[in-house]
């Protein structure tokens, strides 16, 4: 899949991703079920999961320096947050891929920047795709696109 194919889904998983649980579970997909279609409600589902691994004690100093930025920086330091938890983990784990655990600490800072401080939604909606679209769209696409990284990457 084009560069364009995998950015566009992107917004529509990280756009579910944040969305409230019980909102997205009322979404209803088009068509009949096939594993291999693309399924931004499933994906995220499956992201959720990923990000719901975390040590608050990490997170929260980060999440503190993303809501201090200033409205133009909150992008920029959104990446350099997760940049930095990424390397925390692969410190720990160092045999997972680097865009894994790009992956896992991008949706692990959005979902606790949105679950504690839901104002900044929006904004922090945006820092992940642009940090999603910016680091890892060639990697989904090497993976085969969303449905296959939410199926195969999920560690």
């Amino acid at each position: 899949m084009a560069a364009a194919g995998i950015q566009k889904q992107t917004y529509h998983v990280i756009h579910c991703l944040l969305q409230n649980e019980r909102d997205v579970d009322m979404v209803e997909t088009d068509g009949p079920e096939d594993e291999n279609s693309f399924d931004p409600v499933k994906i995220a589902h499956k992201l959720r999961e990923l990000g719901d691994d975390y040590d608050e004690k990490v997170i929260q100093p980060l999440m503190k320096n993303v809501q201090g930025a200033a409205a133009d920086q909150v992008v920029t330091v959104f990446s350099d947050s997760v940049d930095s938890l990424c390397k925390m983990w692969v410190v720990e784990r160092a045999e997972v891929a680097s865009e894994k655990q790009l992956l896992k600490a991008a949706i692990t800072l959005g979902l606790f920047m949105k679950k504690n401080c839901p104002a900044m939604t929006n904004v922090v909606e945006v820092a992940m795709m642009g940090f999603v679209n910016n680091r890892l769209t060639n990697w989904i696409a090497e993976q085969g696109g969303w449905v296959s990284v939410s199926v195969s990457s999920m560690c």
